[in-house]
């Protein structure tokens, strides 16, 4: 679901459901509810991301884009972020970056067939698990632009993230799928050597973004010529020349190299998903009350909530404004 984990326009938790599953659940921050065109796109963005595939996303399980404040929870993808990967053990190797590629390719395909462009594909946003890589933030976040549209494009700005935004992003034209092509080679990049394709020494965010829309990227570091080609595609300037998903996932290099899936990623990235999966596996399993609930300071709501949950163990707990819901902070 896109917009990553720094949105601001909406309040990102973990909670336990009464089955003790642990979930994602996005609250949106009081500012946006009375915005009625915020609303109508929640809606119409939770509806779309509930009909994408979930073997390569998180699936939306519940929701209450009608309740005070709209919300909406989503499956916990128990694994490690690109970035955090990158940034704790290095650049992957070749064969991990294709097996990313393949998972990417595939998850935005699932997204692009229910008529959603991602918009905001980064290294956050993208995780890896034991059973594959995965995106989360598909759909939700876009209804967050409704509400900031008109002054944003009215001024120039683009929305997406700086060094994984497209050209027509940063330009405010028409955005399509192979908008989010451009941006994979973007990750892929930063995959394979743990930086950026523009902007590598820029010194601020504009000049990233000018790099972007009239430089060529600097591939240096991806030594393997099938990659760097790959990524070189992706990075075309013209979305017109750029390959479409179902193109880059019928590029037999590409299917050559994911054809044997016992060498996805390195041992001690491996090792590392294990540790934390088995930390979830136990918070899940402890045993866990909810605290009671004043429901004389709640008073009744129009529209069902959220079930009462409690945090995973470890988690800091914070009741929900909608009523309830006991969560902690998604970090």
């Amino acid at each position: 679901m896109p917009g990553g984990q720094g949105f601001a326009a909406v309040a990102q938790h973990l909670a336990r459901s009464e089955s003790g599953r642990t979930v994602a659940v996005k609250v949106v921050h009081e500012e946006h509810v009375s915005d009625e065109r915020f609303r109508a796109r929640f809606r119409r963005e939770i509806d779309a991301a509930g009909r994408v595939g979930e073997r390569h996303t998180a699936p939306v399980l519940d929701s209450g884009p009608d309740d005070d404040p709209p919300w909406v929870a989503t499956g916990y993808v128990p694994g490690l972020s690109l970035d955090q990967v990158v940034r704790r053990h290095g650049p992957l190797p070749t064969a991990s970056v294709r097996a990313v590629a393949d998972g990417l390719l595939r998850a935005l395909k699932d997204i692009h067939d229910v008529g959603i462009v991602h918009r905001d594909l980064k290294p956050s946003n993208v995780m890896l698990t034991v059973d594959g890589t995965k995106v989360i933030d598909s759909g939700i976040a876009r209804a967050l632009e409704t509400s900031a549209e008109a002054p944003l494009t009215s001024t120039g700005m683009a929305v997406g993230s700086p060094g994984f935004m497209s050209p027509e992003q940063i330009q405010a034209q028409s955005v399509g799928p192979k908008s989010d092509v451009f941006t994979l080679g973007s990750v892929l990049m930063y995959a394979a050597t743990g930086r950026l394709p523009f902007g590598h020494e820029a010194s601020n965010q504009h000049a990233v973004m000018f790099q972007i829309v009239q430089d060529e990227p600097d591939l240096d570091g991806v030594d393997d010529p099938a990659l760097r080609a790959l990524i070189s595609q992706c990075l075309r300037k013209d979305a017109g020349q750029r390959p479409d998903v179902d193109t880059l996932l019928a590029d037999p290099e590409l299917v050559k190299a994911v054809a044997s899936r016992n060498t996805l990623l390195p041992a001690d990235v491996v090792a590392h998903l294990a540790q934390q999966s088995a930390r979830l596996l136990d918070a899940e399993a402890a045993p866990h009350r909810a605290e009671p609930v004043d429901r004389s300071t709640v008073g009744p709501r129009p529209q069902p909530g959220p079930p009462e949950a409690v945090p995973a163990v470890g988690v800091p707990r914070r009741r929900n404004p909608n009523g309830g819901l006991l969560v902690g902070d998604a970090r």
